[in-house]
């Protein structure tokens, strides 16, 4: 899996320089994982702005400018959270795409939410858009998966920007 982590890494960066895109990421339960798995790429530097560690949740609001009411009323796994996360995240850093992450990764739930949830988002100007995951596993299992499912969105991102939706998984193409 690291060496297809790896892959979509270059193929993501290429992309996004032929572009003249720039990335940034804030990142809860995955720690700076994911920036960590982009920058492993030879000339990210081109590309990635930087990333934001808000694991505490607190540090959602106060680094990523997370809505601090909607912190206190839904707790810091949630789809509108991950929204302004990566907001956030690509304002913070001053890019163009904002990824974020935000779930529970375990040994134990967390405010009424199951291990395994997550919430991936992927910004884009003031827009996000956000994916619900299930993962199951330990620990680790869940945070790998979660900077997978991260690469992966963002690459198809960047990847319709580039070339448009692929008629072969476009529903409206059917």
């Amino acid at each position: 899996m690291a060496g297809d982590l790896l892959t979509e890494s270059r193929e993501i960066i290429a992309t996004c320089a032929q572009l003249g895109l720039s990335v940034a990421s804030a990142e809860s339960l995955t720690a700076g994982r994911f920036v960590s798995t982009l920058v492993d790429v030879p000339g990210a530097s081109a590309v990635v702005r930087g990333g934001l560690v808000t694991y505490a949740t607190d540090l959602k609001a106060s680094l990523a400018g997370v809505d601090a009411d909607r912190l206190e009323e839904t707790g810091p796994v949630d789809e509108v959270v991950a929204a302004q996360m990566a907001v956030g995240a690509a304002r913070a850093c001053v890019a163009d795409i904002g990824v974020s992450c935000t779930g529970v990764a375990g040994p134990d739930p967390q405010d009424g939410k199951e291990v395994g949830l997550v919430y991936t988002a992927i910004a884009f100007g003031s827009r996000a858009h956000v994916v619900e995951h299930h993962f199951t596993g330990d620990r680790e299992a869940i945070r790998s998966a979660t900077v997978a499912a991260m690469v992966e969105r963002l690459g198809e991102f960047v990847a319709k920007l580039a070339f448009g939706p692929d008629p072969s998984t476009d529903s409206a193409a059917e």
